[in-house]
């Protein structure tokens, strides 16, 4: 199908082409070709000029305010249909520029340049949009939503279409299918799909085939066999007739269960409507029939879609290996691996990633390894699932030397590492006591927008804290605390533990401040005496005020070790006192030996000052013995 055509389904328009050329641009001709001798039609019209301009730049210079905005926009459905994207972006920007644009401009040129931009430069361009008409317009917005939804922005497509309906934009059918769509691959994608629904209904829009379509879909992907099930019902009470996809989503949304019962019923029903089961159909009945842990059954089918030619790619093989090693039977899906292999089977490696992935789950790391390399030798098609199975292989087999050359190979192919990936990476560093590579790997992984499992950063922390890196097991105990989630309050104490034993005291304080509910009382005391001995002296109150706060009973053996401190820098003389000063309020009073000590040295603090505040002292010290 041409652009064009496609323009008109996206779009629910036709597209405007402009005349053949103007009165004006005739007299031109016809007056240049008086004097040339040359026919007319040697002479280009000025949309023409710009269509073939070798210099696209000079060429609207000279030509592009004699073009209407029909040939613009022909122009631009012109440069898309020759591939050529550059001259469609710098025509585009020569119209903004110009104030030569109109919704098609807009809806046109954001289909063209979908796969081109990315969202962010997508959104902007929307919002920066002038022509209200164009900000507005149901087929603009639907372009725009639908590249967000492709890109996977999903909170984003949604916060937008929010944004749109309150600029004025009216919906349609295109609107919500588009959206419901996206809910595919979101989680809680199934209960987002529900409300878009409830909405289209609420604005008096009633479902289609596509709508059903796209909820068939959603259902499917959340594993909602029944809802699945209700809704293809429901289209069918209305009169309309399922097509081979509706057919194949509820087929999906049943191998999410495994009900081999009635997928076979579906596909009679289909049969019996007239619809032959296709090779989606059949490779989405293989899923089904292999959930259901049907390998017999599987194995027979798997002979039918080679028989129909369905079996020339690795999909259905990958389907029953998979089902195989996951059930642990590892030498049957090897079996069909090889049978594959023999039959030269077009392979993209996923089969040997499987393989691969099974031969870990059973411990054969040798021969995990061997395919691993196999696949090096035989295939230059790599991509981040093959390239974690590889990992994960030579990770099990302790192959250090090829864990580098992987990962090497990985940058060399720009291919970027995915959850699974530092996983890998992060548990084999942690096995080969690699802890500060584990760290780093960690980190790295926070910094690409992965937040690493609290389970395996807790073990790390605690090996880095008996490395002696407190420093780093703190860096990534922050990183868990401002990742928005609950963390264990075991974790808590145990980077307490390791911030005191690397004498990091204040970052151990501001553990303890924040925490200090989730700490035990040996280790509050613990904490308590190592920050009196050796703790910031500017915030030595402040944590004598913190440990009240939380129900420690301060013992004389603190407030003993504070004075001392204390005494021992006279310039903090002011600080003493305030701590003398609080004490009584909260029904501490100091011990005669604490107390002749500090009379020793009144006079570093005016002797004065001192006895009215040591005075205050006694006096609380005989309320309390007369109690």
């Amino acid at each position: 199908m041409e652009i064009s055509s496609l323009s008109a389904v996206s779009f629910g328009m036709p597209f405007r082409h402009s005349s053949s050329s103007s009165s004006s641009s005739s007299s031109s001709i016809s007056a240049s070709s008086s004097t040339t001798h040359f026919p007319s039609r040697t002479r280009k019209s000025p949309k023409l000029q710009l269509q073939h301009a070798s210099d696209l730049t000079s060429t609207l210079t000279s030509v592009g305010q004699l073009l209407t905005m029909k040939d613009l926009n022909a122009t631009l459905h012109h440069f898309a249909n020759s591939n050529k994207f550059n001259h469609v972006s710098q025509l585009f920007l020569w119209m903004q520029e110009n104030k030569k644009l109109d919704v098609y401009s807009y809806s046109h040129y954001i289909k063209f340049m979908a796969n081109k931009l990315d969202a962010s430069t997508m959104l902007k361009l929307y919002n920066d949009i002038q022509v209200e008409s164009a900000k507005d317009n149901v087929y603009v917005c639907n372009s725009v939503l639908s590249c967000l939804i492709k890109k996977g922005k999903f909170d984003t497509t949604m916060k937008l279409f929010r944004q749109m309906k309150h600029d004025g934009l009216v919906p349609d059918l295109v609107t919500y299918s588009t959206l419901i769509a996206g809910c595919v691959k979101v989680k809680d994608g199934y209960p987002k799909a529900l409300e878009l629904i409830q909405e289209l209904q609420d604005n008096k829009l009633r479902m289609d085939d596509v709508i059903y379509g796209a909820i068939l879909a959603v259902c499917a992907s959340n594993g909602k066999w029944e809802e699945a099930e209700y809704y293809f019902n429901q289209m069918k009470s209305e009169g309309r007739s399922p097509n081979v996809y509706h057919y194949s989503s509820l087929l999906n949304a049943y191998s999410a269960c495994g009900d081999f019962t009635k997928a076979d019923a579906l596909i009679q029903d289909m049969e019996s409507e007239g619809l032959a089961p296709n090779k989606v159909i059949l490779t989405t009945l293989l899923k089904v029939y292999v959930r259901g842990g049907l390998f017999e059954k599987s194995r027979e089918l798997l002979a039918k879609l080679e028989s129909l030619g369905y079996a020339e790619d690795e999909m259905p093989y990958c389907v029953l290996m998979d089902g195989l090693a996951k059930a642990r039977q590892t030498h049957e899906a090897k079996i069909i691996f090889d049978e594959m292999m023999k039959k030269h089977v077009m392979s993209d490696g996923y089969a040997h990633s499987i393989i691969i992935s099974a031969f870990c789950r059973a411990k054969l790391f040798q021969e995990a390894k061997q395919l691993a390399k196999d696949f090096q030798t035989t295939f230059d098609k790599y991509d981040v699932v093959i390239m974690n199975s590889m990992l994960c292989a030579f990770c099990r087999a302790g192959e250090m030397e090829s864990v580098m050359e992987t990962l090497r190979k990985m940058d060399e192919l720009a291919i970027s590492p995915d959850y699974n990936t530092f996983n890998i990476l992060i548990k084999y560093f942690c096995r080969k006591n690699m802890y500060l590579l584990a760290y780093r790997t960690t980190m790295d992984m926070h910094s690409k927008g992965y937040q690493p499992a609290e389970e395996l950063c807790s073990s790390l922390i605690y090996h880095l804290g008996q490395e002696n890196a407190s420093s780093e097991a703190f860096s990534l105990y922050n990183m868990l605390r401002y990742s928005k989630r609950t963390i264990g309050k075991a974790l808590h104490e145990k980077i307490l533990h390791i911030l005191l034993a690397g004498k990091l005291l204040k970052d151990a304080y501001v553990v303890f401040k924040d925490n200090a509910t989730s700490i035990s009382g040996p280790t509050t005391k613990k904490f308590a005496s190592a920050f009196m001995k050796s703790g910031n002296i500017n915030l030595i109150n402040d944590v004598m005020k913190t440990l009240h706060n939380c129900g420690y009973k301060i013992d004389q053996g603190l407030f003993e070790m504070a004075v001392s401190r204390y005494l021992g820098q006279p310039e903090k003389k002011d600080l003493l006192l305030h701590l003398l000063q609080w004490m009584p309020g909260q029904g501490y009073v100091i011990n005669p030996s604490t107390r002749n000590l500090i009379l020793k040295n009144s006079h570093l603090f005016g002797r004065q000052l001192i006895a009215e505040v040591l005075s205050k002292q006694r006096v609380k010290l005989n309320a309390q013995k007369s109690n």
